[in-house]
């Protein structure tokens, strides 16, 4: 089967097109169900039962898994299994009647408005380190982009006069996002003050952000360089990348954006993942039906 596997990792990166990110984990989890399946001397894909799986997901939920991670093992060995029937090698698809586990439903985690406005406030954009990170999180920030997206931006997709940016999301599907006055100031300053002296002697190439160092950024880096901030303004809630892509969702739609025009720009295929952004915190619930409903204005 390890074949198998192995046309089927070319199936997701040629065909499919997958991110790297999104074939890695698949990669590691069939890896981990095909290890599972010789330990039980099951060689072919014929002689996968149903209930084969079933115990299968059972010895996963011994393990440290978050129910999101045992959802998508399901789903990576469901996938693994439908490419096996159609390309012909095996009869039957054996877990099409497997249940996907019911996952718990999670407001995303963001940034007050004020909070934002506390980080920007500890970058000391004195420095060339400060001007680049200001530059990097007004546009996290200010365009809603995926740190991946961020990480591979490059010089020509910078639409600086426009104010848009152009991004390669998942699937490899092209958009293009607006940004503010505020961000293309910033990108301005730093492009033209900051990174050509960043970018000398490197083969950085046309990379936006790069490290002190003059090489790309990595996500570990950007991990480090927000929480530096969120710590040094004193923000005591968990602050990443993708916080800052939830915070711009939410600020949006709490300001009377329209939801389509939201999923536009989020990159989102299904609108109902960008209606999770539509959670209103119960003190502005509570405040319009104060100053709306026909009961309450006699006391008003």
């Amino acid at each position: 089967m390890q074949r198998i596997f192995q046309d089927y990792l070319y199936h997701l990166r040629g065909e499919r097109q997958l991110s790297p990110n999104t074939v890695s984990a698949y990669k590691t989890d069939i890896k981990r169900y095909l290890n599972y399946l010789e330990t039980l001397d099951i060689t072919h894909p014929d002689t996968v039962e149903p209930e084969t799986v079933i115990r299968y997901l059972g010895e996963l939920r011994t393990l440290p898994l978050s129910p999101g991670s045992l959802a998508r093992n399901l789903s990576a060995i469901r996938m693994f299994h439908a490419f096996m029937v159609n390309e012909g090698y095996c009869k039957k698809d054996i877990t099409e009647n497997i249940d996907t586990p019911k996952l718990p439903k999670r407001l995303p985690k963001i940034l007050d408005i004020q909070d934002i406005e506390d980080i920007f406030r500890c970058i000391d954009t004195g420095t060339d380190r400060g001007v680049r990170d200001r530059a990097m999180l007004e546009l996290l920030y200010g365009s809603g982009l995926r740190i991946s997206e961020l990480l591979d931006l490059r010089l020509p997709s910078l639409l600086l006069d426009e104010g848009w940016v152009r991004v390669i999301g998942k699937g490899l599907k092209e958009r293009i996002v607006p940004f503010g006055e505020e961000a293309r100031d910033r990108l301005n300053k730093y492009l033209h003050n900051v990174r050509p002296e960043l970018a000398r002697n490197t083969l950085a190439e046309n990379i936006v952000f790069l490290n002190m160092r003059g090489a790309p950024l990595s996500r570990m880096g950007v991990w480090k360089i927000i929480r530096a901030y969120a710590d040094r303004s004193g923000i005591r809630k968990a602050v990443s990348p993708h916080v800052f892509r939830h915070s711009f969702a939410t600020h949006l739609l709490e300001g009377g954006a329209d939801l389509r025009a939201v999923q536009e720009m989020l990159g989102h295929s299904d609108i109902a993942t960008t209606q999770i952004y539509t959670h209103l915190d119960r003190n502005y619930l509570k405040e319009v039906h104060k100053t709306f409903h026909p009961r309450e204005k006699f006391n008003i």
